[in-house]
């Protein structure tokens, strides 16, 4: 057996002609559409299963001393309400993705949570017995539904059907290993395409090279790729990320291998995947519609109700700027609020009208009266921002907006600081609860606005505003007054 040197020089295969549109994705829509709704339909089905039992079971007297319809009224309503709870909760819980390697048992206590934490809604309507029994034949049916589901899909799989095309970022030992292993199980459904790698040992690989990682996106695109693995491809891996946060938005699923994988990972099974005894950590994908418009729905009652709240206390503060005469009693400033949106943002005005304040970063504090540096150093003056969220400009939690001069600026000179730009600024976000405000580490920010935006739930929002109404109210400590 001879051994071949390996190729110094980049090896790339020459990508398919032709635009994305033209070329015929390697698996159809309609298979494609199957897999997507394979775990939420079996969710929906026990669900629907378990109602219909309970609605049987009430009517036909088994669990209580007389029949009882739930046909109407509240007890129908709460049935409705307890399944559509479950399917939210599941959705949230990242349980409708469907993994590599599908297995229930892996899974079996999250699904078992999101099923049951939500019969409170059945206690709340139902006599105790029926609603314990309600939401225990729900459980049983939603995890044999599942059950079905993977040994379907499995069993389709290993027929040659609904495999995924799948690109393995990194040409490597792992990835190597990681192709033959994909080709040797077809139960896990993923067709390998190729590799994306600087330097192929070209002589050893038995897959096309199709690129380096920069072409991650077009490859995505042009080869209908519905899996990505990232396997430690050479080069610096700080540069990957803005590349795969790209892909995300193709609708890839993203997996990383971990370094130091033979090792345990403290993460539960549930929650990682898996190619053969090789853990792979799932990136969280983008929020969807219905996660931004939960959002929006928040910030709108959330900013309506503090702006009622506060409505007394800027009324006040108002009238002591007024009789201070600095000029107008707001300050409207440009700020950069999303990726190429600019709006006109409202503070309380703390400084006279002078020039240059959209290029000066540091207001010297001899220029602050006792009042200005009251309000800078307990973010009053941020209170009319309110009426930004109503306007849809600005979110309650986010990454901060700044000023075009200095978006500008720090765009060039600080790697992915536009990447906090993928989300509506904020009234206060996570680096502000961190004490990075005003003249503070600009770097540090916006790794934890990325942060943020890369972990966002509703209760990493509900964490930070309580945060922030704890420094309002005095029980932590204020920063310093910072940049207008």
């Amino acid at each position: 057996m001879t051994t071949s040197q390996p190729v110094p020089a980049l090896a790339v295969a020459a990508l398919p002609a032709g635009p994305p549109a033209a070329r015929p994705a390697l698996l159809p829509a309609g298979q494609r559409a199957l897999l997507a709704a394979a775990l939420p339909g079996a969710d929906a089905a026990a669900l629907a299963a378990a109602a219909g039992l309970c609605w049987l079971a009430a009517g036909r007297g088994w669990l209580t001393a007389r029949p009882v319809s739930l046909a109407a009224g509240p007890g129908g309503l709460a049935v409705a309400g307890y399944a559509g709870a479950v399917l939210a909760a599941l959705a949230g819980s990242g349980l409708h993705r469907l993994r590599i390697c599908p297995r229930t048992c892996d899974q079996l206590g999250r699904v078992l949570a999101a099923v049951l934490a939500p019969a409170l809604i059945l206690v709340a309507f139902l006599p105790g017995r029926d609603a314990a029994a309600a939401a225990g034949a729900a459980a049983a049916l939603v995890v044999t539904a599942r059950a079905l589901a993977c040994a379907a899909l499995r069993a389709a799989r290993r027929h040659g059907r609904l495999a995924e095309p799948a690109l393995l970022v990194g040409a490597g030992q792992v990835g190597q290993q990681l192709a033959s292993l994909l080709r040797e199980h077809p139960e896990l459904g993923l067709r390998p395409q190729g590799y994306l790698d600087t330097i192929a040992l070209a002589s050893r690989l038995d897959l096309p090279v199709l690129g380096p990682p920069a072409a991650l996106e077009q490859v995505v695109a042009e080869h209908g790729i519905r899996r990505v693995i990232v396997c430690f491809p050479r080069g610096r891996d700080e540069d990957m990320v803005s590349l795969l946060r790209r892909c995300r938005d193709l609708g890839a699923d993203v997996c990383v291998v971990p370094r130091l994988h033979e090792l345990g990972i403290t993460a539960p099974r549930g929650c990682l995947d898996e190619v053969w005894g090789i853990p792979l950590v799932p990136l969280r994908p983008r929020p969807g519609p219905a996660a931004r418009s939960a959002k929006r729905a928040l910030d709108l009652a959330g900013a309506a109700v503090l702006l009622a709240l506060a409505a007394p206390l800027l009324a006040v503060l108002g009238l002591l700027i007024w009789l201070g005469g600095a000029g107008p009693v707001l300050f409207r400033q440009a700020r950069v609020v999303r990726q190429g949106k600019v709006a006109q943002i409202l503070k309380l005005r703390t400084l006279a009208e002078r020039d240059g304040s959209d290029t000066c970063w540091v207001v010297p504090t001899f220029e602050l009266t006792r009042l200005a540096r009251w309000l800078r150093g307990t973010h009053l003056d941020e209170l009319p921002q309110l009426v930004n969220v109503l306007r849809g400009q600005m979110s309650l939690v986010g990454p901060r907006p700044e000023r075009p001069y200095f978006t500008e600026r720090f765009g060039r000179e600080i790697p992915r600081y536009d990447d906090r730009h993928r989300v509506r600024g904020g009234l206060t976000g996570w680096a502000q609860v961190h004490g990075l405000h005003g003249d503070t580490s600009v770097r540090e920010r916006v790794r934890l606005d990325n942060a943020y935006i890369e972990n966002w739930s509703p209760w990493l929002d509900a964490a930070i505003l309580a945060a922030t109404f704890g420094s309002l109210v005095g029980l932590r400590r204020p920063a310093r007054p910072g940049t207008r």
